[in-house]
């Protein structure tokens, strides 16, 4: 039996109704239709004037920033309201602590009368179920967590089974039309990808495949889903570093499902904290991948083999591989100036550099050229001693038989690089006017990003002037295995893929460790 109201004429009452998407299994009884019925009859029975009804349809009780209960929170302050009927007290919230707020503090402070029907609380009246609303409120709050512990649950299975239930798929895929929780592959934005990991495994920085793809107007994977970002910025609409990086070391492009990056803190707050990857879910093999595992793995390399190391002018073939046998940190370089004036590069141990007083570790004075030399050495042996040349030619010959589409890619991976090369001479130019470069290293870098260029040229020229089908009869591949093991000091990308670090002691003794056995 529902509360009589003897003084109906002294108030405006508003009518609250609300139905969250965890209340789609309940009754017909719940339903938004069947509340404002309900709602409206007890109106009709006591003479209450409705100067409203506020409606939040699908919206969690667990929180209060819903536009219905904002609008009658509104219309409250402006004192247009000084009564409000809900159903049952969950549908005015399920958060004990701001029920309480409202019940206890934000109500009777506006002069407002709160009725919930089928509970038999009311505020206005001495009855026994008000003094009982604080535990009605704590039993609310429990069951959203514990609809919020299912619903979790669920979604963790289908994560563990490979399932996907994010809303956007990764860029370079889609949502499936015919298979449910699945992706399959976007083929244009999916070219985009596997350039990316194409100029990234050719040694390109994440600075210049992001630099490259704004010059060309590519949209970005925001703006390829149609998303619009909250907030406008300088940068926006813009490729960065971050996202190449982030992108690059996404196993799903190898056909790996990887989600669960992010954990909500609790039921109550939709702020989400990022988890480290060793508590990602990645199931492997449930979709088609768009980069062989080969390539993800050089990559791989390649941005391992720049982390740590600052962003300095100097930059050297070794950058990222080179430590110090001791302490096991990694090497750091400095410039120095010899009798003649020319300067050079020397590594030295940071460790050393930090606790020199307190005799941590020792120099490690080298040139980076003997260190540099010392292993280019070491990487043409071991390559002369288990060169098969039988099986190099067979190699050789079907590179030259492949598809001219193949040598399109290398002409664009080579003119990539050649735009990279020109962008960073422009910004070694910038610093020696800005004087944060010395002269002397100015020319140093100029020259050998100079040669790098004027190499690219002709290797650019070559691949242009190559006919459309070759024939292997008059091609001798012996040139072309004696310039692999002469220009393996200009090969980043082939330290990085061979070499797993170099050591150095403190006699200059270079330790070179291998991906591979020798």
């Amino acid at each position: 039996m529902y509360t009589k109201i003897d003084d109906a004429m002294d108030y405006a009452a508003a009518l609250y109704i609300r139905l969250s998407k965890e209340d789609d299994h309940e009754k017909e009884s719940e339903s938004v239709t069947n509340q404002r019925s309900l709602l409206q009859a007890f109106a009709r029975e006591q003479g209450l004037a409705v100067c409203g009804v506020y409606v939040d349809d699908g919206y969690s009780g667990t929180s209060f920033d819903r536009p219905g209960f904002l609008r009658l929170i509104a219309d409250i302050e402006a004192r247009k309201v000084n009564m409000v009927l809900t159903k049952d007290m969950s549908r005015l919230g399920r958060d004990y602590i701001q029920t309480g707020y409202y019940l206890e503090k934000f109500f009777p402070l506006h002069g407002v009368r709160y009725i919930s029907l089928l509970d038999g609380v009311d505020t206005g009246a001495d009855s026994g179920a008000n003094d009982v609303t604080p535990f009605k409120a704590v039993m609310n709050d429990m069951y959203a967590k514990d609809i919020s512990k299912k619903i979790t649950s669920v979604k963790r299975d289908k994560q563990r089974k490979g399932q996907f239930i994010g809303g956007k798929a990764a860029y370079g895929y889609k949502l499936s039309q015919t298979h449910k929780n699945t992706i399959e592959i976007d083929p244009p934005a999916a070219g985009i990808v596997r350039r990316m990991f194409r100029l990234a495994a050719a040694g390109a920085s994440c600075r210049e495949i992001a630099a490259l793809l704004n010059r060309e107007g590519l949209p970005t994977p925001a703006q390829y889903a149609g998303l619009t970002p909250p907030k406008q910025g300088a940068y926006s609409g813009q490729w960065s570093a971050e996202r190449i990086t982030f992108m690059l070391k996404n196993e799903v492009y190898i056909g790996n499902m990887v989600q669960g990056r992010t954990r909500k803190i609790n039921h109550k707050l939709k702020k989400c904290q990022k988890l480290p990857p060793s508590e990602w879910t990645v199931v492997a093999g449930t979709h088609e991948p768009i980069v062989d595992a080969d390539t993800f793995r050089l990559v791989q390399r390649m941005i391992r083999s720049r982390a740590g190391t600052r962003r300095r002018t100097h930059d050297f073939l070794l950058k990222g591989l080179v430590f110090c046998l001791e302490c096991g940190r990694p090497l750091g370089v400095l410039p120095r100036t010899l009798a003649d004036g020319r300067q050079v590069l020397y590594f030295v141990c940071r460790t050393y550099q930090r606790g020199t007083r307190a005799r941590q570790c020792t120099c490690h004075c080298v040139r980076v050229e003997a260190v540099t030399a010392a292993v280019t050495a070491k990487i043409r042996a071991v390559c002369q001693q288990h060169l098969d040349r039988d099986r190099c030619r067979a190699l050789v010959e079907a590179v030259f038989r492949r598809p001219q589409t193949d040598t399109a890619q290398e002409i664009r991976q080579t003119e990539a690089r050649m735009t990279g090369l020109t962008r960073r001479l422009d910004q070694v130019y910038g610093d020696k006017l800005s004087g944060t470069l010395g002269g002397e290293d100015f020319r140093r870098i100029y020259d050998s990003m100079q040669k790098e260029r004027t190499a690219l040229q002709e290797k650019l020229k070559s691949l242009q002037n190559q006919p459309q089908k070759g024939s292997a009869s008059n091609f001798a591949p012996e040139p072309l295995i004696e310039k692999f093991l002469t220009t393996a000091d200009t090969n980043r990308a082939l330290f990085t893929n061979l070499i797993a670090r170099i050591d150095v002691s403190e006699q200059k003794e270079v330790v070179v460790k291998f991906r591979c056995r020798e």
